[in-house]
């Protein structure tokens, strides 16, 4: 609290002390704090300055109350505990805090009461627009939305709902790239570890690995596709039913990260190494990734780029009418390959060409 020069409590600055300070009206602060694009420019800067001199806080609820926009944007993600919703996360509250909105969080864990709470939470606040990056979302929440004429953008479900977007990511671009990099390397045998396969986007995982390993010539091993569960210990688990088969891949490939990393678990427990016994390939690019030992190969799906469309997706959807996106409108997510140190040539690959290169030398 601050106190005035003779030791009493310095008096509360609001809006008519800043307006006051700054040589300015009321309506000026206002529009200025608000972001209003008309105010003069060289007024904008008196305000900002007597707001920084002042340490005036906007009071939020009231400029809500006002303008009838709470200027909060609402974020559902799957589950706190895979690290790539962390990173969507922070991506998603700088880019929306940069264009003048804080955030609400809520978080499903992939269960239809906890989404309908969530959905609930979003409308009490009043939230101007949401961001469903649940991969898996039902079909009410939409309704619920629309109910309120409140813009939705999620990914890659299609809707019917207006002021609603679409993130459709282009996972077959990056597993193709994974699945031509193994084959370059020399490898045919290659398992594929899912995520649970009642979400839309595991399944479209699966299916793309399917679709390019055959057209790169090369056959799927119904044995080497395994169903997990996005985490570490269905990694681990999916890992150890493959070692139990009597016919290994040489390399796996895996939905998620989180899998890949519990795949190196299951392997470091076997006494088996990547990328000298088995090859491995994740998918999002989650920070930690960088950090595994050796870090991982994985197919990256940039959380900035999603949180970028998202923000500006629902933006665009509050604007005026003749400036509004069209309702339904889709921005694709491009995904690629970053090779680190977890894919190598198939095991035994060398064993054959050594003894030709003795060969070789002993004729010379």
């Amino acid at each position: 609290m601050k106190r005035s020069p003779k030791g009493g409590t310095a008096p509360k600055i609001d809006i008519r002390g800043v307006a006051s300070h700054a040589r300015v009206s009321i309506a000026t602060v206002s529009r200025t704090i608000n972001h209003v694009p008309t105010v003069d420019p060289v007024l904008a800067a008196r305000v900002w300055k007597a707001v920084a001199e002042l340490n005036y806080f906007p009071n939020t609820q009231a400029r809500a109350l006002v303008s009838g926009k709470s200027k909060l944007l609402g974020l559902i993600v799957s589950e706190i505990t895979n690290p790539f919703f962390p990173e969507l996360i922070s991506e998603f509250e700088q880019i929306a805090v940069a264009r003048g909105y804080e955030i609400l969080i809520g978080s499903t864990n992939y269960e239809p009461k906890t989404m309908e709470l969530c959905a609930r939470r979003m409308l009490e606040r009043k939230v101007d627009g949401v961001a469903i990056m649940t991969f898996g979302v039902e079909e009410f929440l939409l309704d619920r939305f629309a109910a309120d004429d409140i813009p939705v953008i999620f990914i890659d479900v299609a809707s019917k709902q207006p002021r609603s977007s679409i993130l459709a990511v282009d996972y077959r671009a990056g597993i193709n790239e994974g699945v031509q990099h193994l084959a370059v390397l020399g490898h045919r045998k290659i398992a594929f570890i899912s995520g649970p396969l009642k979400l839309r986007s595991a399944e479209t995982r699966k299916n793309a690995f399917i679709e390019c390993m055959r057209l790169a010539g090369l056959s799927v091993e119904q044995d080497w596709l395994i169903e997990g569960n996005h985490d570490l210990d269905s990694g681990r688990d999916a890992m150890q039913k493959i070692l139990e088969l009597p016919n290994w891949p040489t390399a796996v490939m895996c939905s998620n990260d989180m899998t890949a990393i519990g795949v190196q678990h299951a392997l470091f427990e076997a006494k088996l190494r990547v990328p000298d016994d088995f090859s491995l390939i994740g998918f999002d690019d989650v920070h930690l990734a960088e950090y595994t030992i050796p870090p991982l190969t994985t197919v990256r799906m940039s959380c900035k780029d999603l949180a970028q469309a998202a923000v500006s997706s629902l933006l665009a959807h509050m604007q005026p009418t003749e400036g509004r996106a069209e309702a339904h409108s889709k921005t694709r997510i491009q995904t690629r390959l970053i090779v680190r140190q977890t894919t190598g040539l198939p095991r035994h690959a060398l064993s054959g060409i050594v003894p030709r290169l003795h060969r070789k030398k002993r004729r010379r």
